[in-house]
């Protein structure tokens, strides 16, 4: 008994009673894909080989060295052997995004394995271009550290061929656009189609 004659299970059964419509908030999603080109259960395969995956395992990339960039600095990466035309038209936003990685509020540590894993998803699922949202990090101490950080990591990956700044639609300099390496499987198909038109 309480000092006020009631019982705790009074107490109890009043705070269910108040709290049964309550309902957890929902996170804001940090990968954002375009699901117009992409069905259920290939979205369903993605989170599941995301949770069990543990990629600090396997993540290549290193911190030592970065370049402090300009927060309003021009991205920009061309592999050797990627053709002009096809740079033109990445520098430009002309190819469709298919899946969008948004960096905001992150440590640089969470950064560092989101993007690696995202690259990673990329490439499984035959994702050529996709837009990462680092931001430019303006009015602070230590303006594009985000930026900074993915501008010295894409190229650390060997299927990264080349990367961008975007266009101003896109988030402009706080944003890159990314040309992903055909998956595999993707190269394998398009050589059989191309031996089947011949």
């Amino acid at each position: 008994m309480r000092t006020d004659g009631t019982s705790m299970n009074n107490d109890d059964d009043d705070f269910f009673k108040e709290m049964q419509d309550v309902k957890p908030l929902q996170r804001e999603k940090r990968v954002v894909l375009n699901t117009s080109k992409i069905d259920k259960n290939t979205l369903k395969a993605r989170q599941q080989a995301a949770q069990f995956e543990d990629v600090s395992l396997n993540d290549p990339l290193v911190d030592s060295a970065v370049e402090q960039l300009d927060a309003n600095a021009m991205l920009e990466y061309q592999r050797p052997g990627v053709q002009h035309g096809v740079y033109k038209q990445l520098r430009q936003g002309k190819y469709s995004i298919e899946a969008r990685l948004d960096l905001h509020r992150m440590t640089a540590e969470q950064a560092r394995l989101t993007l690696y894993q995202f690259v990673r998803d990329c490439i499984t699922h035959d994702i050529r271009c996709a837009l990462i949202t680092h931001g430019k990090g303006e009015g602070r101490a230590n303006p594009a550290v985000l930026k900074s950080l993915v501008a010295h990591w894409l190229p650390q990956i060997d299927e990264v061929l080349a990367f961008h700044s975007a266009q101003k639609h896109h988030g402009g300099t706080g944003a890159t656009y990314l040309l992903l390496k055909k998956s595999e499987k993707k190269r394998l198909e398009n050589l059989e189609l191309h031996q089947k038109r011949r």
